[in-house]
């Protein structure tokens, strides 16, 4: 018997039906389980509705309201205060985050607690607090790594530093933020004695930044870690 010549269109014709017979199959084979998973997808839907609603909105109101006190304190350096009694009756950044689950306000307390610490010089709890941090948007993501690569530093973990720092540097692009931690690491990179590094990374900051702060100054760093003759 002579085999039957298929063309391109045939092929394309079998593949889309047995895909259709396949698809067919496993719907009248789990049909029970997959209405039902559709079921309490859509209850799931409902329920995180009317749990942002009416828990999740109204908390993140009061959390809001109690956590001002302690933005005041934080903004006057008032880092003990602004964790556990910035005053008035208000509540710090700790119990607006175990207060407060699931707010954005605690999820925001979590990166003040941070601050707060590294500031206080108790930089494991800092580490701890700026991790828990979900940062999201253009900056936070920057602050975030940054904060942590600070963090790493002051307990001279300089890889871990450099590794935050450059989270920070490709985190998003921010005509202040970026150049300041491309500093960090053009120094960081000093340190550990690879001035070549260093030299490309403080030519970055002239070269793509040239309107921020930290290019001021940049040609003298330039010039310390030029190869000399």
């Amino acid at each position: 018997m002579a085999k039957r010549k298929q063309t391109e269109k045939d092929d394309v014709l079998i593949d889309v039906v047995e895909v259709r017979e396949g698809a067919q199959d496993f719907f009248e084979k789990y049909r029970n389980f997959i209405l039902g998973g559709v079921g309490l997808l859509v209850l799931a839907i409902g329920g995180l509705f009317a749990y942002n609603q009416f828990y999740l909105k109204p908390k993140q109101t009061e959390a809001v309201e109690q956590m001002f006190q302690a933005q005041v304190q934080f903004e006057r350096d008032s880092f003990t205060l602004a964790l556990t009694n910035p005053g008035g009756g208000y509540t710090g950044f700790l119990d607006i985050i175990d207060n407060y689950k699931g707010t954005t306000a605690a999820n925001t307390a979590n990166y003040y607690a941070g601050v707060s610490y590294l500031r206080l010089g108790q930089f494991e709890a800092a580490a701890s607090y700026l991790k828990d941090f979900n940062a999201k948007g253009e900056v936070m993501p920057i602050m975030k790594n940054g904060a942590l690569g600070d963090v790493y530093s002051e307990l001279n973990d300089l890889n871990q530093a450099m590794s935050y720092y450059k989270k920070a540097v490709s985190a998003g692009e921010n005509e202040v933020l970026t150049p300041y931690y491309l500093k960090k690491v053009a120094m960081l990179h000093e340190k550990n004695g690879n001035a070549a590094e260093a030299l490309k990374t403080y030519q970055r900051i002239k070269d793509e930044y040239p309107t921020s702060p930290d290019a001021r100054d940049i040609d003298k760093y330039i010039a310390r870690t030029s190869p000399k003759g």
